[in-house]
């Protein structure tokens, strides 16, 4: 850490001594080719409800691809298992305020074919209004709109060099002619990353405990296409439609060694090979209407949205034992398919003098089924096939009311009503579930202005999480770490209470606490059956506790040239009631740090070159899992534009002074589990952009009753 803080400071230093005195000739010179320097956004902008990262302008954009930046964000951390949090909390993600059919590694995969030139800006919701559909924090990621006569676009080529060699291309193209907005947007990845892990599983009973080293090597082949057509019948009233389709076809092979004793003495030692390849395929299709009266701030926005994704999976194991010759084969195929349609409207209009009302309701329906087969010498004792079914119909209606009062106190109020019927069941096993239940997610939000330089706000959340359809699949599956995986019928979902707290000072300094509270979760747990060791999700009853404080600063320096964001924060957590129900031996109270960093250097030397840098100091708490290594992850890039050509080449470095590792102990009743993996996120990669067309951008299409009702869009 101190290594990268003391190079950091150094470059900073000289770039800044350099620049000033460059500056100087060069203004009494006044040959600034191509670049026009003008006021812009601060890179982070802290506001009551969300904290918006502009990247629209940022030299980290150049080669990168939408999950490369949102690795970057302000307050957003990811995990080994690619699972996106902000404030360490699970979050919901949405594409230009709509909800992404995508979640866990389909969603990495799908933003790594979203090329982040297309990037406006990255909004971490921290204190959603009602509108949205979450448990918590909301990402939203707001992409360029070019509106500008003609034909425009870019073509990205990317190589990056990790432990293996992936490839990136992109080709966007935009076309604007009087009422008609045509965007298409093609890519193609061939990405490989390679992994070491160790896998400690440790059961109190007979002191049993395996030990896995696993190293594996994946390879995802991903080409995708979008378009999105926009018709303006007249000033008031947009038609528009977006398709999407997705695939990508991976391959993963994976060398394990085990080792299990039982109280000290050797039980079992054996080696597992496997071969795992797959195709996944998203198609998803959204009609829209909008209406936008802009004199009276009144808008109508309907969506009808229908999606499928399909997902094939064919796994081998061949386990050989070095205590018996035996050698055993276990095979496991399946086809996983999704269906989701829903029907959105959402309203918003002015509502008396400084107030503003929206109101909006959707029906969503799902349609989902996960078949699975074994086969094998290995499959003897374990179910051999089976289907499972799930399907679900979620109804919600949503109200938000906001005003503000003599100038200075600004005020949101709102609620949303979810209904959910469900049911599963099994073909096979015939076991299955019907279940409904209604809930009430009140939100409320309170900012007051003493003066231009300092204001307070206050607000307040009630959530509910639900399990993810395939988290209730009760199927035994094997994993590449020697034991087994399934899902829970049982499950239920978990209801938290938010209590967020925002001081600004200068518009530059930011003070900010957080109160959460919950006495329900579910995570991974660990059981004993029939002698195999098995991970589950499940339902931890008990009270848990966390409490953050945050302080986050943006300054800008060098004529605006120099921007930089530095955020640190506490995190305290009381879990000792929850361990105390739970029988677990977890940590009763966890205290740690977290910490990130932006800076970003525009137009070096007058010579159309950008810097910037990031680093994160992070820690993977969650739940009954806890960090056993602080990660620091950075990043440090630097683009050359040619504005002549209009081409732009990019080199980024990637944890070049650390490899990140992942490395965590879980907690259950019957034992523990410790997973430690090496991240393949490090090495270097260059990238070559050209652009053709106008590349003029709209700033912001969104109205000011959007943008401006209580902290608001």
């Amino acid at each position: 850490m101190k290594i990268i803080i003391s190079s950091a400071a150094l470059l900073i230093g000289s770039l800044t001594f350099a620049q000033v005195k460059n500056d100087t000739i060069k203004e009494k010179e006044n040959q600034i080719e191509g670049v026009t320097l003008t006021a812009r956004k601060p890179t982070v902008e802290s506001k009551v409800d969300r904290t918006v990262f502009n990247v629209s302008n940022s030299s980290i954009l150049a080669g990168n691809t939408t999950w490369d930046v949102l690795r970057m964000t302000p307050l957003v951390s990811i995990d080994n298992n690619d699972a996106i949090k902000a404030e360490g909390e699970s979050v919901t993600v949405y594409i230009n305020d709509r909800k992404s059919v995508f979640t866990g590694k389909e969603l990495k995969e799908y933003l790594k074919t979203i090329p982040a030139d297309n990037l406006m800006k990255i909004e971490v919701i921290t204190s959603p209004s009602s509108r949205y559909e979450t448990a918590g924090s909301v990402i939203n990621i707001v992409l360029k709109k070019r509106d500008d006569e003609g034909m425009k676009g870019s073509i990205t080529l990317n190589n990056r060099q990790n432990t293996k060699n992936s490839q990136y291309t992109n080709l966007n193209l935009n076309y604007h002619k009087k009422n008609f907005t045509q965007t298409l947007v093609g890519s193609y990845s061939d990405n490989t990353w390679a992994q070491k892990s160790l896998y400690i599983n440790s059961l109190y009973k007979d002191n049993d405990v395996t030990q896995t080293n696993n190293e594996n090597i994946s390879r995802n082949k991903s080409p995708s296409l979008s378009s999105t057509s926009e018709y303006e019948l007249n000033d008031k009233n947009n038609i528009g439609l977006i398709l999407e389709y997705y695939q990508s076809k991976n391959s993963t092979t994976s060398d394990s060694d085990f080792i299990r004793t039982k109280n000290d003495l050797l039980f079992d030692s054996y080696h597992q090979d496997q071969d795992a390849t797959g195709r996944n395929r998203t198609l998803g299709t959204n009609v829209f209407y909008k209406y936008y009266d802009k004199e009276k701030n009144r808008i109508l926005d309907v969506n009808l949205v229908a999606n499928y994704n399909s997902q094939e999976n064919t796994n081998e194991f061949l386990k050989t034992s070095n205590i018996s010759p035996a050698v055993s084969l276990l095979g496991l195929n399946s086809h996983e398919q999704t269906r989701n349609y829903y029907l959105k409207v959402d309203y918003t209009q002015p509502l008396g003098k400084g107030g503003s009302f929206e109101v909006g309701g959707k029906m969503d329906f799902n349609n989902n089924v996960i078949p699975n087969n074994l086969s094998g010498n290995n499959a003897d004792n374990l179910r051999p096939n089976d289907v499972f079914h799930y399907e679900d119909n979620i109804n919600s209606l949503y109200v938000n009311y906001s005003k503000t009062f003599f100038e200075k106190l600004e005020t949101r109020v709102g609620v949303r009503y979810e209904h959910i019927d469900y049911k599963m069941r099994q073909d096979v096993a015939g076991t299955e579930r019907k279940d409904s239940y209604s809930t009430l997610l009140p939100n409320l939000l309170v900012k007051y202005s003493f003066s231009d330089k300092y204001d307070l706000s206050l607000t307040y959340n009630r959530n509910l999480w639900r399990p993810w359809y395939s988290e209730f699949n009760p199927f035994l599956v094997p994993t590449n770490d020697g034991t087994y995986s399934r899902g829970n019928m049982d499950l239920e979902p978990n209801p938290s209470h938010r209590l967020y707290m925002k001081f600004g000072i200068l518009k530059k300094y930011f003070l900010s606490a957080r109160y959460m509270y919950t006495d329900r979760d579910y995570w991974t747990s660990i059981a004993e059956e029939n002698g195999r060791t098995v991970s589950l999700p499940a339902n931890f009853n008990g009270k848990v506790q966390k409490y953050y404080l945050f302080a986050n600063t943006n300054q800008t320096f060098l004529k605006n040239k120099m921007n930089v964001n530095v955020g640190v924060g506490w995190y305290y957590i009381d879990n000792h009631d929850f361990n105390e129900v739970n029988d677990l031996k977890g940590k009763n109270y966890i205290s740690y740090l977290g910490a990130s960093a932006n800076l970003s250097y525009t137009n070096l030397f007058n010579k159309n070159i950008n810097l910037s840098a990031w680093v994160e100091l992070s820690n993977q708490n969650n739940g009954n899992s806890y960090a056993n290594k602080t990660n620091i992850f950075h990043n440090i890039s630097a683009t050359k534009i040619f504005p002549k050509t209009q081409m732009e080449v990019s080199l980024q470095l990637m944890n070049i002074f650390s490899r990140p590792n992942f490395d965590s102990t879980s907690f259950s009743q019957v034992g523990t589990a410790r997973s430690s993996t090496r991240s393949d996120w490090y090495g270097f990669s260059l990238s070559f952009v050209k652009r053709f067309g106008n590349q003029q951008v709209k700033g912001n299409t969104k109205t000011d009753v959007e943008k401006n009702s209580g902290g608001g869009k």
